[in-house]
């Protein structure tokens, strides 16, 4: 028997296991529009937020209008992970929304190959920032319509006209806090980077 000869029978039959490709995609938007929600929705492991409490100071500078029950913010980032397959995992950072925290976005999106784009269609300019940032950086994305309450104020081709993204970037409706519907969402974005990278 040559030294061999045992590891291939040992093996035999198997095929060679790889671990799944990671891949980096970011969950963006304005303040209180669900990217903590949503990353918590999907992850498969225990999600690593950085909230913090909303003092009365924040409260003078953060609109809580069309958010009376948010109590914590978003202070630096999010991070969640989910396996789509055996062949590849999607590793989640979620932005902080506020305009004051814009200095972490760098370091946050580097090495991502997409974005979501989260919408509160009642504030549509709180999502200027991440949309632009996006475009700017070249970064393909999805715009994810989060549907409060089970329903948008304004329709999806409104949202198109009003945000001034191009045909390219898809538009969609989804529910933070559904696993599926984030999921889908995210597949869209997948789709978006794919498609970028086959020129």
């Amino acid at each position: 028997m040559t030294p061999t000869e045992p590891l291939v029978g040992r093996f035999a039959g198997q095929a060679a296991v790889r671990p799944p490709l990671p891949v980096k995609l970011v969950i963006a938007g304005g303040f209180g529009v669900g990217k903590t929600t949503a990353v918590g929705a999907i992850s498969e492991i225990e999600p690593l937020t950085t909230e913090a409490a909303i003092t009365e100071v924040a409260a003078g500078v953060d609109d809580l209008s069309h958010t009376p029950r948010k109590t914590t913010t978003t202070v630096a980032m999010d991070f969640g992970c989910i396996t789509i397959d055996p062949t590849l995992k999607l590793y989640l950072f979620g932005t902080p929304g506020q305009e004051r925290f814009g200095f972490m976005w760098d370091d946050i999106v580097e090495g991502a190959v997409g974005g979501l784009v989260i919408v509160d269609t009642r504030r549509l300019d709180d999502c200027y920032a991440a949309v632009d940032y996006f475009e700017h950086k070249q970064i393909p994305f999805a715009v994810a319509v989060n549907a409060f309450d089970g329903r948008v104020e304004h329709g999806l081709d409104e949202v198109r006209w009003a945000l001034d993204v191009s045909e390219g970037v898809p538009v969609l409706v989804f529910d933070a806090r559904e696993r599926g519907s984030v999921r889908d969402a995210l597949l869209v974005v997948l789709e978006q980077a794919l498609a970028r990278s086959q020129g």
